[in-house]
Parts: C-alpha cells; structure tokens; sequence
C-alpha cells in the first residue's frame, strides 16, 4: 500500500472507534518498512487533517472526534523518536490553542514531536488568551510562539497576539508560528492573521522554528 492508503485506513479506524485496529496498523506500517516521521507525516497527519475536516463539515460527533483524537495521539506515541539526552536544548518555545478552540491534537503532536527534537516547550494547552501566550513567552525568554487552531473562525483570533507582540515593541525578536489543519488548506490565512510561518505537519515544525528562532534573534522583521 502507498501511503494514503495507510492514512486512508488509519482514518477509517480512527472514526469507527477501533483503538486495537489502529495500534496494529501503525505497528504493520512500522515493520513494512516505514520510518517513524514518515509515519507521521505521511500516514498520521494526513489523517488527522482530515479529521479536522470532516469536524468542521459537521460530520461527526463531538463523543466521535474526541475518541478519533484519543486513538491518533496514542498511534503518535507509538512511533515519536526518543526524547535527546543531550542536556544542551535547541530553545524554548512556548505553544498553545489559541482563545476559543478547544482541539487539541495538533498541538499535543506538535508538542511532543519538538519535545523530543530537543526542544523546551511550554505547552499552555487549550483556549488560551493572547495576553496569556506572550506573557509566557516573555517570561521564559522564548523567542518564538506557536499558536495553534484548527477552523478559520478560531484562527482568526490570533490576529489578536500578533497585534500585541507588535504594540509592544516585539516584532523581529518574538517570532508568530501558526498551525491547524485550516493553514493546510488555507495557505493564504497565514499571512492574514499576522503569522511568520507554519509547517504542514510535527515533522515539518521542527524546522521551522529552528528558523523562526534564528530570525528573532537577529530581530529580523518581515
């Protein structure tokens, strides 16, 4: 099977409840040969996306989306690299839901996947005010934040942290990554809400704020 198909099945087990069922098929994809981020990107994300998708389509139920999220955080755990032992992180970063959206899923993979790329996260969990994200930030000398949300509706309420880092005199030194499945089909709504960057996906985060990170602290600005 090519990827999709994997991701296409994991989602199938995902909306029908079948934790055993998924469990097996990430161990199948692992022992056929796929590497771990690949597993990730190519198979979890994607089916997570579409997750999202069928959420905001109104297509499941909120009792079906938080079992689907349960299942596909376990299949993350499953295939997460080890967490490095070097005592030596790459930064701090401070990562959260943005006020009024409650899905939490990608962030927690987001979260995991840095955590164990040798990051320091400060993960502020869901619903999380402006005011609150940045006054972590500040408070843990992190240079960059990621503001996560899954609809267009919740997105937009980031629009309100960029306003803030920039009233206060931040722009260039603390750096707006943003993420959810919506940027994936939105590319454009990166750019509206104020945001520096996103990745596709947790493989693909990690990079970016490695970049962020560098940016802020040369005070680059847009």
């Amino acid at each position: 099977m090519d990827p999709k198909e994997w991701s296409d099945k994991l989602l199938t087990n995902m909306i029908n409840a079948d934790r055993s069922g998924a469990t097996k098929l990430i161990d199948q994809a692992l022992s056929a040969g796929f590497e771990p981020r690949q597993v990730i990107a190519d198979i979890l994300d994607p089916a997570i996306v579409q997750l999202g998708r069928l959420w905001e389509e109104e297509c499941m139920s909120l009792a079906q989306n938080f079992v689907a999220s349960k299942i596909a955080e376990d299949a993350l755990l499953r295939c997460i690299p080890e967490s490095s032992a070097n005592t030596h992180t790459k930064g701090t970063i401070v990562i959260g839901n943005i006020e009024d959206d409650f899905h939490s899923l990608g962030r927690k993979t987001v979260g995991l996947f840095l955590s164990a790329a040798g990051w320091n996260v400060y993960d502020l969990g869901n619903d999380v005010p402006a005011e609150e994200l940045l006054a972590k930030a500040l408070e843990v000398n992190a240079s960059v934040i990621g503001a996560s949300a899954m609809m267009q509706t919740t997105a937009l309420n980031i629009r309100k942290l960029r306003q803030l880092i920039d009233d206060r005199g931040l722009t260039g030194r603390i750096k707006l990554a943003v993420g959810g499945a919506v940027f994936n089909w939105r590319p454009d709504l990166v750019a509206e809400v104020g945001g520096d960057g996103t990745a596709h996906n947790a493989v693909g985060a990690d990079e970016l704020f490695m970049r962020l990170q560098a940016e802020a602290r040369k005070g680059e600005t847009p």
